[in-house]
C-alpha cells in the first residue's frame, strides 16, 4: 500500500506540478522516518498496516506546510503516539 504522488497531492490539496519533485521526496523520507519510529525493517510489512498510511500521510502534510518552520519534536512525539500500537519493542 504505497502512497503515489497523486494520492498526496490530493491529501495536500496540491493541484499544479510545481512542488511534485518536493512532495515525492518527502514521501520518501516520511516513509523512513515512520518506519525508523516504529521500529521497522520491512516495509512492505509496514505499509500493510492502516496506521502506517495515515502516519506516513501525516508526516508529509507536516513537512510540506511548516518547511520553514516545523517542530521536529512536536512531529516525533506526534509519529510515536500515532505508531505506538504497531512499535516494535526493541530494534533489530
Amino acid at each position: 500500500m504505497a502512497i503515489t504522488l497523486d494520492e498526496m497531492k490530493n491529501y495536500l490539496r496540491v493541484d499544479y506540478p510545481e512542488d511534485d519533485a518536493l512532495i515525492e521526496s518527502l514521501i520518501s523520507s516520511a516513509g523512513q522516518l515512520c518506519m525508523d519510529v516504529a521500529r521497522a525493517t520491512d516495509k512492505g510489512e509496514f505499509m500493510e498496516k492502516p496506521v502506517s498510511k495515515i502516519a506516513v500521510m501525516y508526516a508529509v502534510a507536516y513537512l510540506y506546510e511548516h518547511r520553514e518552520e516545523a517542530d521536529h519534536h512536536e512531529l516525533m512525539l506526534t509519529l510515536r503516539a500515532m505508531l505506538s500500537g504497531i512499535r516494535e519493542g526493541e530494534f533489530f
